[in-house]
């Protein structure tokens, strides 16, 4: 069965830690959760175009690779975490919650929803200064699909 048009495969996607144990509050845990989803961008699995790595959950906003459903791209990214941790526990809930991003304005209401998590949680003061997020790593981060980027009216 061929996947949907590209143009309507960008995600905002969450994702809990398995009983809402605090993984990602060990900083090495949330780098290598971080590492593990550049290194699947840098192979071109899917584009990364916003995420925030909570305590014990994750926000993300990516669009697959055209060959690539949305399911397995979670798979590289818990999977691929999973592995490399090699807890004896269970690290993930088996499901996610999954919203297509609907249009420009759906997109900036979930990248702002995102990236104002922590400090909506008080694990930050501004969204910049959370370690763990694309507010801070823009560098981390692919830009909008184009027919998602918000242009300003004027």
């Amino acid at each position: 069965m061929p996947l949907a048009p590209q143009e309507i495969r960008t995600f905002f996607v969450t994702s809990v830690t398995a009983s809402r144990r605090r993984l990602f509050q060990v900083e090495q845990n949330a780098l290598l959760l971080m590492n593990v989803m550049q290194e699947n961008r840098a192979k071109g699995r899917f584009r990364l175009h916003a995420f925030v790595i909570m305590p014990d959950h994750i926000h993300l906003i990516l669009t697959p690779a055209v060959d690539v459903p949305l399911e397995k791209a979670l798979q590289y990214i818990k999977g691929g975490f999973s592995f490399r941790l090699k807890s004896k526990l269970e690290v993930w809930e088996k499901s996610f919650a999954e919203h297509r991003i609907k249009d420009a304005m759906d997109y900036r209401h979930h990248s702002n929803y995102l990236e104002r998590n922590p400090v909506r949680k008080r694990l930050a003061e501004r969204a910049e200064e959370f370690p763990f997020s694309s507010a801070r790593h823009c560098d981390q981060v692919d830009d909008a699909p184009a027919h998602l980027a918000f242009k300003p009216q004027g």
